[in-house]
């Protein structure tokens, strides 16, 4: 009996993107699988994106948010109408290529792979470069030179979490794989609960990747198989909204897999000395625009900060 696999595509304002993606579907390799939907879920999107996809050759469905739920609650909105034994993540900037999904799914279907509940594949950028895609989970150590910008000035002494040494060249097993490309075991992704929907966007991906190894499964890089995905998505449209998310989403996977002291450090080093590191770098680097945008997104984050705060310690005890 073949596979069934089902794509989940979260929309907001990616324009032309989207439809090159979905182009991208329709001339994939099929062979051993069938694919038996792709769920296209428009966080309500103010360009049209999302209207008129019903002349794509594709078993389409498209829901329309009539607000931004985020791109966790959207995930599981998709997955929720979805029924595939497996379950591709797929951002809008991506493209797929001839072997994108069979090669993947050939993967997972092999009884020795039966433990690897997440694999990601080769992502290459508009110059064919491969793109250092993979992570290890993030400890408090690596967050805080993070923070301080130690790990740009000295990465011998102060490694990322992101693996930027690694070429990404060859198929291993990996802490985390980019959300970009994220095939999921449908059974697996039921029993996590899915994405947890505190974050808004950001770290869902990482959140669900730590909680699977802590119930013994494994996430696996796959550079057999490749994709294009442009990168920074439409939030590169918002910059400071998508810093303000991302700050947001790391102080909150801090309290919720860390300590109450370190997750409380964490936020207080997020909130008043990260932005003097950001600010000074900008500044070396003469950009008034980076200024201002790092400006605007702190500017939201304290804004938040208190409401923020009580509501995570409160999940904490």
């Amino acid at each position: 009996m073949k596979a069934t696999l089902d794509i989940i595509i979260v929309n907001w304002n990616s324009g032309s993107q989207l439809f090159d993606c979905l182009q991208s579907i329709i001339s994939t390799v099929r062979e051993g699988f069938e694919l038996s939907r792709v769920v296209v879920v428009d966080n309500a999107s103010s360009d049209a994106s999302a209207n008129n996809l019903e002349t794509f050759d594709l078993p389409l469905l498209v829901i329309h948010n009539t607000e931004n739920r985020g791109f966790a609650a959207a995930c599981n909105q998709g997955a929720a109408v979805s029924q595939g034994d497996y379950l591709l993540f797929l951002n809008p900037d991506t493209r797929l290529f001839k072997d994108s999904l069979v090669k993947p799914i050939q993967f997972m279907v092999q009884p020795e792979n039966e433990k690897v509940g997440i694999c990601g594949i080769q992502l290459l950028d508009s110059q064919g470069n491969v793109a250092r895609s993979c992570a290890r989970f993030p400890t408090p150590s690596q967050i805080f030179s993070k923070m301080l910008g130690l790990d740009y000035l000295f990465p011998a002494f102060f490694p990322s979490y992101f693996m930027d040494e690694w070429k990404h060249d060859e198929n291993r097993e990996v802490d985390h794989v980019m959300g970009a490309f994220f095939l999921v075991r449908r059974s697996l992704f039921e029993i996590l609960g899915g994405f947890d929907e505190r974050f808004f966007v950001y770290i869902e991906d990482l959140d669900f990747s730590f909680r699977m190894s802590l119930a013994g499964w494994h996430s696996f890089y796959l550079a057999d198989a490749q994709a294009y995905h442009k990168g920074g998505g439409t939030s590169e449209q918002v910059k400071a909204t998508r810093l303000f998310y991302a700050l947001r989403s790391r102080i909150q996977y801090g309290y919720k897999h860390f300590n109450w002291l370190v997750a409380a450090s964490l936020a207080l080093g997020t909130l008043f000395i990260e932005p003097i590191a950001r600010l000074g770098l900008a500044a070396v680097r003469l950009s008034g625009k980076e200024i201002r945008e790092i400006l605007e997104g702190y500017s939201k984050l304290w804004y938040e900060a208190p409401q923020l705060l009580r509501n995570e310690e409160q999940k904490q005890f």
